[in-house]
């Protein structure tokens, strides 16, 4: 068994020196472990309509966010002219988020692992009813309300 003062010979202080920067090498490595970014991108066709999920206004399409947890989202999708678009969309984590693993992956994985999310939403124009049609439903009310006798248009 060596002594401390067989330290000071050059065969044992190499194997002390190596041990040293073994173990400094693991500790940077453990605390230099990467994560998970989730990102999610909504695209429309056209583009330019305002997003919101989760009713949190994210933007203008094409719009990103990132996220934390996987799960139902809901998508609202609004623009000029087009009708409004409510999507619930489900969010399916990956093999390496499964219980068990997202420990590994978000922790112990020297590195970053990217989750990319592309959700696409084809806007449909929405329907102008006639002028006519319109002017024939404000002529009925007006003439209901003067009898004071008012329904639910159809």
């Amino acid at each position: 068994m060596p002594t401390f003062a067989d330290r000071s010979t050059p065969v044992l202080r190499h194997r002390y020196l190596l041990r040293f920067f073994a173990v400094l090498g693991l500790v940077s490595l453990v605390m230099s472990t990467g994560c998970v970014r989730r990102r999610m991108t909504v695209r429309t066709n056209p583009p330019g309509a305002t997003v919101s999920v989760d009713n949190q206004v994210i933007g203008t399409t094409p719009a990103a966010t990132s996220f934390v947890y996987y799960g139902t989202r809901e998508l609202r999708i609004e623009k000029d002219g087009y009708r409004t678009e409510t999507v619930l969309r489900k969010i399916n984590p990956p093999w390496y988020q499964l219980p068990g693993l997202d420990f590994i992956s978000e922790s112990l994985w020297p590195g970053e692992i990217r989750d990319e999310r592309v959700i696409e939403v084809e806007l449909v124009p929405k329907a102008m009813e006639k002028t006519d049609k319109v002017i024939d439903r404000a002529d009925s009310l007006r003439s209901q309300s003067l009898t004071g006798m008012v329904t639910a248009p159809n």
